[in-house]
């Protein structure tokens, strides 16, 4: 089982976004069963939290529904857990890098870094815009997300999956 952890602030836009559109681009990919997404946020300002409302509309619009997940901060048992540990922006980036064992730095990186069309690039936080930001956020989400699921898919343990 391959684990990815999404990263952002405070656990309520981009973070639960990206999840939501990773586990609906597994699942059409049939790489469901073999993949774990979670998120969560570098503070703790939203622990508990249902994902910010106009980031639960806009991720529905395009086929999948984040409304279940809760806000949770990212805990120092992430590190050793996931597979993959992928922030949103290079602020979240330096925290994470501060607070891992150096071990697993080489897990921690930005989600874009998978992207074709927005590497090298933040999201940047939509919190305080309007609904735009946070359709251009998708839009660069779902392009990493599909560089993502090819890496994952090219990664030894996936060998032993049916279909690849």
């Amino acid at each position: 089982m391959t684990k990815v952890l999404m990263v952002c602030m405070g656990n309520i836009c981009r973070s639960p976004m990206a999840e939501g559109m990773l586990r609906k681009a597994l699942q059409e990919a049939g790489l469901d069963r073999h993949v774990e997404v979670d998120s969560a946020g570098t503070h703790a300002y939203h622990i508990g939290s249902a994902p910010d409302p106009r980031a639960q509309q806009a991720v529905s619009r395009r086929g999948a529904d984040i409304s279940r997940l809760r806000g949770r901060q990212v805990a120092a048992t992430d590190f050793e857990a996931f597979d993959y540990i992928l922030v949103m922006d290079t602020d979240n980036y330096s925290k994470l890098v501060r607070l891992a064992p150096a071990l697993h730095h080489h897990k921690i990186r930005r989600l874009l870094s998978f992207s074709r069309k927005y590497p090298n690039l933040d999201v940047v936080d939509p919190y305080y815009g309007g609904a735009q930001g946070f359709e251009e956020n998708l839009d660069m989400i779902e392009d990493a997300v599909k560089g993502l699921i090819r890496d994952i898919a090219g990664a030894p343990q996936a060998k032993q999956w049916p279909g690849i």
